[in-house]
């Protein structure tokens, strides 16, 4: 165990912005000095007037254990011999004003489960990791060019114990140990948890953060995590956390007001304050904060082996005027309403990942058309390596959701995102927005009767997993949850004893399988060069054909392994329906979404397609055959 101790260095960078290993430093970490082993306390409180650290081991009585200011930039130190972990502290923080503010942990590892708010000493070096297979391969991955097919899910409500407790939880354990072999059932490539840095409120989701630096004691320890994301790695399965930078709640405990002042947020309340959400702006124009912020996600990566981070509400931090009325916010220095300060955020952010960490993945949602979010810093872009494709997301439940009679006449909703798809690296979203507060789930948005919603659902499926641009589903979504999500109650797992139901799973595992063992599903996503409309305009029929094709070399030498994927969304047969083929090869099918299995009408499709030299749209070939309802059909050739 070696002593810590704050260097003029530490606070230099702290101040410019530039320490990415402040998190080693800031918070409590074990320490030895002068032979004695105990715990390490630092704080940033640059306005306070004194700092006290109380606890369980002083009998929180302020005063005990006084906290010396070190410097200039106002950091607050002490060291407590024989101090260990598992000591509920805070920080006592005196205002200039006289207020006595008990504060949590910025940098805490560690707090008591809600709605208790104390931080708890740990020690985050005693797990030992054994996932360096893991871990060396994904510095080989070209990100770009994996498959990626993401399960959105919220540990609390995934599955919950019978046991009769008012929540019900798993541990971190027991759901990395049920979900591994779920995922691997089901053939996710990843999985991304939503709400994991520590919260105070469950209906918040895990969106409104008071420890940044903490995951969730609802669910076990820091070292349960760590067994979770482990586990994991081990059996091939990434882990991608949600991650907010727009904004933090207001509780006391946490870091509104730090000290009496406004240390991360912007003073005025026009720019640091969220009038719909109720929550504070951190303000990215402080460079102690955005250090907060960047070593927050180089402390998730390092310290707890994450894959990737989903970066929540990005637009509300890029425009100064989202989700406000006039005279509700201020324009920037050219009076503009892009927030400068957020932008360069971002760009710094970004540099620092891609230029050490290029693996990791950095995912915005970001629901405007603001350019190049996936775009080099170097180019003017924003660096992330992906951004949720709302726009697709939007139009897609918009088309499925409406009676099939009028689909013809909104036809170009479901093409529509391929003429910008080359614009950013996309991933398709099917996330927990879209199946709360009224909007239904998936298979309740789709028209008709309960067998034509699942048909539909399906064929839905089909068209996503076949389009261009990454994979994200809610959980639930995969097995035609009907309920809307609550995280109040697990998913309704009973339903895969309906035969619709487990048609479905069957059927989302069979797309999810092809889609990671056909490289041309993944390998370009963001180019004209691996997708190709075979009829993008047939709105009479509401029909969609395309293909998906790789570009790597290696198949480009075995042609075969391309897909060609025919989409039915009317609950007509089309007789004698003609189709145009890219050339005159061999059409094998692979999947139908009318097979009985996946609770299908049981209609039969061509095993395998007879190609005739008769042009059509703009093809030299095409074939002929009946395509029935709600079909979904994808031919390897």
């Amino acid at each position: 165990m070696e002593k810590i101790v704050i260097t003029d260095s530490d606070q230099y960078l702290f101040g410019q912005g530039t320490h990415y290993e402040i998190y080693k430093k800031l918070g409590a970490h074990p320490s030895e000095e002068n032979g004695v082993k105990g715990t390490f306390f630092a704080v940033w409180a640059p306005q306070a007037a004194a700092v006290h650290l109380v606890g369980n081991f002083n009998g929180w009585q302020e005063g005990a254990t006084p906290m010396e200011k070190i410097g200039d930039i106002g950091i607050y130190t002490v060291f407590v011999p024989g101090l260990s972990s598992g000591e509920l502290y805070k920080y006592l923080i005196i205002a200039r004003d006289g207020r006595r503010l008990y504060k949590a942990d910025p940098y805490g590892n560690y707090a008591e489960v809600r709605p208790a708010t104390a931080s708890i000493t740990t020690d985050l070096s005693a797990f030992k990791w054994t996932d360096a297979t893991w871990c060396k391969k994904r510095e080989k991955t070209d990100v770009q060019r994996m498959p990626l097919a993401i399960y959105e899910c919220e540990i609390g409500s995934w599955k919950k114990h019978p046991n009769g407790t008012e929540d019900g939880f798993y541990t971190y354990r027991q759901f990395a140990d049920s979900m591994v072999e779920y995922l691997k059932e089901m053939k996710y490539t990843h999985v991304e948890l939503m709400g994991i840095a520590e919260y105070p409120f469950d209906g918040s989701w895990g969106y409104q953060v008071t420890g940044y630096y903490a995951p969730t004691s609802r669910y076990g320890t820091p070292e349960d995590f760590m067994y979770m994301v482990n586990t994991f790695h081990k059996n091939d399965i990434g882990v991608i956390l949600d991650w907010v930078p727009a904004h933090f709640t207001k509780d006391a405990h946490g870091l509104a007001e730090f000290d009496g002042a406004c240390e991360y947020e912007y003073p005025d309340p026009r720019m640091g304050e969220h009038p719909d959400w109720g929550t504070k702006i951190f303000n990215y124009g402080k460079p102690e904060v955005k250090n907060f912020l960047i070593a927050n996600a180089l402390f998730w990566l390092k310290e707890f082996h994450i894959d990737g981070l989903r970066v929540d509400a990005v637009a509300s931090m890029l425009y100064l005027d989202y989700g406000k009325q006039d005279g509700q916010w201020i324009p920037n220095m050219y009076g503009g309403n892009k927030n400068l300060d957020a932008i360069e955020f971002f760009k710094h952010l970004n540099s620092v990942i891609r230029g050490a960490y290029p693996w990791f993945l950095t995912i915005a949602e970001e629901s405007t058309a603001w350019p190049m979010v996936t775009g080099k810093v170097e180019d003017d872009g924003l660096g992330f390596t992906y951004k949720w494709n709302m726009g697709w997301m939007h139009d897609f439940c918009e088309y499925m959701k409406m009676d099939p009679f009028f689909r013809k006449d909104n036809h170009y909703t479901m093409t529509f995102a391929m003429s910008y798809n080359e614009s950013e690296n996309y991933i398709l979203p099917l996330s927990h927005d879209e199946v709360v507060h009224l909007k239904c789930s998936m298979v309740e948005k789709m028209p008709g009767y309960k067998v034509d919603k699942y048909a539909n659902l399906r064929a839905g499926y089909a068209f996503m997993f076949g389009h261009a641009g990454k994979k994200l589903l809610f959980m639930g979504q995969d097995f035609g949850q009907e309920r809307e999500w609550s995280e109040k109650r697990e998913l309704d797992w009973y339903l895969l004893a309906e035969p619709l139901n487990n048609g479905v799973h069957e059927y989302v595992r069979e797309l999810l399988e092809i889609y990671r063992k056909y490289p041309c599903m993944y390998d370009c996503d963001n180019s004209w060069a691996g997708f190709e409309w075979m009829n993008a305009d047939d709105k009479e029929h509401s029909t969609f054909s395309f293909m998906r094709r790789t570009v790597s070399k290696t198949e480009e030498k075995n042609r075969k392994k391309r897909l060609l994927f025919v989409i039915n969304l009317t609950p007509m047969t089309w007789q004698d329906y003609r189709l145009p083929l890219p050339e005159n090869r061999k059409y094998k099918l692979l999947l139908s979404s009318t097979e009985e299995r996946f609770g299908g009408s049981g209609l039969q499709v061509p095993e395998e397609l007879v190609v005739e030299k008769e042009p059509c749209h703009f093809k030299d070939y095409s074939t002929v055959f009946d395509l029935p309802p709600y079909a979904a059909l994808i031919y390897e050739f």
